[in-house]
């Protein structure tokens, strides 16, 4: 299953969220031009759990350089794909969970999410020789906190089968649900002393997350809140939208609803829409013509349903502004 977007509108940018992803690319990019000392720039960035319990380790590194690692391992990738992946997943998720806290306040949340996902991986394998990377457990924490915080946010996936990509909006709790499961089953079938993911920096950030969030939400936000907001204020909605429309009676007629912002309806705008009609999901692209109203509808001709003669009826999307 691999998620493009969840179903939760923003009010404004993620921008601490896309801070976060530009710094663990420059990262990334940093560590790949390391070349024959990349060895050692791991070995100095990462967390080893055994540094933290090898008295010869300890002595070698120090304490200061320890608890840099906690933090800093969370910025190094094990290759592209790893990045990737997380970066995705830090894109779905974050931007909701920024919006709900406030950038700084996200901020401290994600940074303090990962460092608990570390000491957790840190504690049950603490004679550990081998380098941990990757913001897999920050993630996590955020993934932990959407998962409390939306519930009934559906999850647009995309799942191939075979060569034919279906598209379909899975209930976050289920989705979010199956990814934990997958992580505990991970980490319970996991030898410790060998390479390969981290499955319980995902159990422990994943979980960290959740508690966090309710202590988060308890520290008033600070002062540059509303500044932040008002100059991240969002005016674009999604690009991509599933619509499963309803028929119309004694009608070859399809009837759904487009959303758009009221910056949208003024200026115009196009959008992907999936189309999803029993078995089927067809993908095509919207144009909004600039001053449209709200409750206006555009029809889009031969997109409805075939009648016996073979002629199709249209399809009509019912124009929504959504607030900000």
């Amino acid at each position: 299953m691999i998620p493009l977007r969840d179903t939760i509108r923003t009010r404004n940018h993620p921008v601490v969220t896309y801070l976060l992803i530009l710094l663990n690319v420059l990262v990334y990019a940093y560590q790949a031009i390391q070349g024959p000392d990349l060895s050692r720039f791991i070995t100095t960035y990462a967390l080893i759990p055994a540094r933290f319990t090898h008295p010869a380790l300890i002595d070698y590194f120090g304490w200061g350089s320890n608890v840099i690692s906690l933090f800093t391992f969370m910025f190094l990738h094990g290759g592209f794909w790893h990045l990737l992946g997380n970066m995705w997943s830090l894109h779905i998720f974050g931007d909701n969970i920024e919006d709900r806290l406030g950038p700084l306040r996200f901020l401290c949340f994600y940074l303090l999410a990962g460092v608990l996902s570390g000491l957790v991986h840190l504690v049950l394998h603490s004679q550990s020789q081998i380098p941990t990377v990757g913001a897999s457990g920050a993630i996590a924490g955020v993934m932990g906190a959407y998962f409390l915080c939306y519930p009934g946010s559906r999850i647009l996936t995309l799942i191939p089968i075979f060569i034919f990509p279906w598209l379909i909006e899975i209930p976050a709790f289920i989705f979010l649900g199956i990814w934990f499961v997958l992580q505990f089953l991970g980490a319970a079938g996991a030898d410790g002393s060998a390479g390969g993911i981290a499955w319980w920096a995902h159990v422990g950030g994943f979980l960290a997350g959740i508690v966090l969030l309710k202590g988060f939400e308890r520290i008033p936000a600070t002062g540059m809140s509303a500044p932040l907001g008002a100059a991240a204020a969002r005016k674009h909605s999604h690009h991509l939208q599933v619509i499963q429309p309803t028929p119309t009676p004694d009608s070859p007629d399809l009837r759904g609803r487009l959303r758009i912002t009221a910056f949208e309806a003024l200026a115009g705008t196009r959008k992907r829409v999936a189309l999803a009609t029993g078995l089927r999901r067809r993908t095509f692209l919207v144009r909004v013509p600039p001053g449209i109203k709200a409750n206006q509808s555009l029809r889009l001709k031969g997109l409805g349903r075939t009648q016996p003669d073979g002629r199709r009826g249209d399809l009509y999307l019912k124009i929504e502004l959504e607030s900000l």
